[in-house]
C-alpha cells in the first residue's frame, strides 16, 4: 500500500494526482463558466450553478481519495448531525494552517454546498487555481493597511461593498459561505504582536461575518462554527501530501443566528456593532477553552 512507501514517494505521487485532478476538472469548469456567461436567463444560470457544484465536489472527492491512500490519518469529527445540503450556512473556524481548508472540504463535502472562501485579491493570479476560484464565484477581497487607508480614506468600505455584491449573487440558492474569523493564520509571533487575550487564538475580526449577515442573514439557516485541532502541531502542505498527519480533530457546533442581528448594519449601527463584537468575543472565549480541552484529550504523540 502507498502509506508504506517513503514519504518523498508518497508526496510526489500525491502532488502529481493533485495537479492532474485540478487540470482534469478545469475543462468542464471553464466550459460551464462560458455557458453561464453566454446564457443569462434564470433556468440556464441555475443549471450552470448545479454543474459547477458537481465539478467542485468531484475535485474535492478525488483529493479525499489520495489523502486516504498516502496516509492513515485518524479523523475525530463531531457535530455533523442535522446539516442539510439544501440550506445555506455561514461557516467559520480557527485558523492554524492552509491545511485547514483541505480539512474542512474533506469533512463537509456533500454534507452542505461547497464552501465559498473569502480570498485575498492577489490570489487570483495563482496559476490555474486562481482562475478556478474566480470561475466558482469565490469572493476576492482587496485588503488595505491602516496606513494606506489613512492616506486614501475613499477606499474605506470597499471590502463591505464587495461582500454585499458577492452575497447578492447567492440569494435564492443554497450556498456555504466561509470566513476565517481571525483573518490570518495563527503564529506565536502574530499572537505576541497582537497581545491577544486568548491562549490559542488571534483576536477575531467580527466585520467579515457581520457583513455576510447584513447581506443575506435571512437566507442563512445557521452559523457552523468549526474548531480544528492537530495533536502533533500545525501541519504544512507537504505533511498532507506525504501522509504525515496522524490525527485531525474537528468539532462542529451549529449556532442559531440571533434574530437581533438580522437586518442590521454593522458599519452604521454602533450599538449593534458593539453587541456583535461582544457576541463574537464570547464565542472566541468558548473556542479557546475548547482548544485547551482538546489539547488535554488529544495530546501530542511521542
Amino acid at each position: 500500500m502507498l502509506h508504506t512507501l517513503p514519504a518523498v514517494l508518497r508526496g510526489t505521487f500525491a502532488s502529481l494526482v493533485l495537479a492532474a485532478n485540478t487540470l482534469f476538472w478545469c475543462v468542464p469548469l471553464f466550459s460551464v463558466t462560458l455557458l453561464k456567461i453566454c446564457l443569462r436567463f434564470a433556468a440556464a444560470q441555475r443549471l450552470c450553478d448545479g454543474m459547477m457544484s458537481v465539478v467542485h465536489e468531484g475535485w474535492i472527492s478525488v483529493n479525499k481519495g489520495w489523502m486516504r491512500l498516502v496516509g492513515r490519518t485518524r479523523w475525530h469529527v463531531e457535530g455533523l448531525e442535522g446539516l442539510d445540503y439544501e440550506h445555506s450556512y455561514l461557516v467559520t473556524s480557527n485558523h492554524q494552517s492552509w491545511v485547514d481548508i483541505l480539512v474542512l472540504q474533506y469533512v463537509l463535502n456533500r454534507r452542505i454546498r461547497p464552501l465559498k472562501f473569502f480570498l485575498k485579491q492577489e490570489l487570483i493570479w495563482v496559476p490555474v487555481i486562481g482562475l478556478c476560484w474566480w470561475a466558482l464565484g469565490f469572493p476576492f477581497m482587496k485588503r488595505y493597511t491602516k496606513a494606506y487607508l489613512d492616506k486614501h480614506p475613499e477606499k474605506r468600505g470597499k471590502d463591505l461593498a464587495t461582500t454585499r455584491k458577492t452575497c447578492a449573487r447567492f440569494r435564492g440558492k443554497p450556498v456555504g459561505i466561509f470566513n476565517f474569523l481571525e483573518g490570518t493564520r495563527f503564529t506565536p509571533q502574530k499572537h505576541a504582536e497582537q497581545q491577544s487575550p486568548f491562549k490559542h487564538l488571534l483576536k477575531p475580526k467580527a466585520g467579515g461575518i457581520a457583513f455576510v449577515l447584513d447581506a443575506m442573514g435571512e437566507q442563512l439557516e445557521a452559523i457552523i462554527d468549526a474548531t480544528i485541532h492537530y495533536p502533533d502541531g500545525s501541519p504544512g502542505f507537504w505533511d498532507v501530501l506525504s501522509g504525515k498527519i496522524h490525527d485531525v480533530v474537528v468539532r462542529f457546533e451549529t449556532l442559531a443566528i440571533p434574530q437581533a442581528f438580522i437586518g442590521k448594519s454593522y458599519d452604521l449601527d454602533s450599538a449593534y456593532r458593539l453587541a456583535f463584537q461582544q457576541w463574537v468575543n464570547a464565542l472566541w472565549q468558548a473556542k479557546d477553552a475548547e482548544l485547551s480541552e482538546l489539547q488535554r484529550s488529544y495530546p501530542r504523540r511521542g
